[in-house]
């Protein structure tokens, strides 16, 4: 008999999904997998896309704050850099329009496969795999990484490059820092420079399909209500904001092999509970 709940989440499920949420945001661990793991292994049933999407806007408005002063600075220069018809030699005007055209993969491929994402991506063994393929190439990527090259040495190219990293997040487990910052370490990025432009690229992507999801809130059987999905949203606001400033003290002097090591456990751990029986990879916790 399958325990996962067919109901809404109520206030309490919610909340701690939104801690789930704010603690594994910025980790390059994919916050999208751990919500839909934790909901599996507490027996609460899928809460959709939609309400990590929504979810997704808390931690988002925390980067927004965290770094306010850069966000104002390359807003002000792109806006500056408008009327002139070529490409703008200020690095903060640069980064403005590198965020933009790095957006666009994502933007592309996730209305274009907006139904894998909300239905076969979810499913609890592909999210083991990309957990542990994809942690391991973290792992390689820090390892071999010159860390040779600064945001102010960003290109046209490379933005794209982490453009389609980031899109490769659509896919829970992957990780959209986890990505992003695994194609920057590849592109000799330093650790400190691919995680700042990590969580700037995410800024247009997820606050747009939050924005898009909300029209999915309460809308099926599976989907969470508006109270616990706000509930939900203000807890990660305030939890992710901790982490951010937590990681990039720790990026300072640490690698990411703590991480590595977690994400190919828990996926390893994943898929032995899923193919004993222990765990439905479409639902939840099995009873015994």
């Amino acid at each position: 008999m399958l325990l996962a709940a067919a109901d809404p989440l109520n206030f309490f499920e919610a909340i701690v999904l939104g801690i789930v949420q704010g603690l594994t945001e910025f980790l390059p661990i994919s916050s999208s997998a751990h919500i839909r793991i934790a909901s599996a292994f507490a027996g609460w049933g899928d809460p959709g896309a939609a309400f990590t999407a929504v979810t997704q806007i808390g931690t988002e408005i925390a980067v927004v704050l965290y770094f306010r002063k850069d966000l104002i600075r390359i807003l002000t220069a792109w806006f500056k850099s408008l009327p002139a018809r070529k490409w703008p030699t200020d690095p903060d005007a640069r980064m403005g329009w590198l965020v933009i055209m790095g957006t666009l993969p994502v933007v592309i491929l996730g209305l274009f496969l907006e139904s894998p994402i909300d239905s076969a991506f979810r499913d609890l063994r592909l999210i083991a795999v990309t957990l542990i393929v994809f942690g391991l190439l973290l792992g390689w990527a820090d390892r071999v990484s010159r860390s040779e090259r600064e945001l102010k040495d960003l290109t046209v190219k490379h933005g794209l490059i982490y453009g389609f990293a980031q899109a490769m997040a659509l896919i829970p487990g992957v990780s959209r820092s986890g990505g992003t910052i695994t194609a920057g370490r590849l592109l000799g990025y330093s650790r400190e420079a691919a995680t700042r432009y990590a969580f700037l690229l995410a800024l247009p992507a997820v606050f747009g399909s939050g924005v898009y999801k909300l029209k999915d809130i309460g809308g099926s059987e599976q989907a969470t209500g508006w109270g616990p999905t706000i509930a939900a949203t203000i807890v990660a606001f305030f939890v992710g904001y901790a982490v951010i400033a937590w990681l990039m003290q720790y990026l300072k002097t640490r690698s990411y092999a703590p991480f590595v090591f977690y994400r190919v456990g828990l996926g390893v751990l994943l898929l032995v509970l899923v193919f004993s029986g222990a765990i439905d990879p479409d639902s939840g916790y099995v009873a015994p």
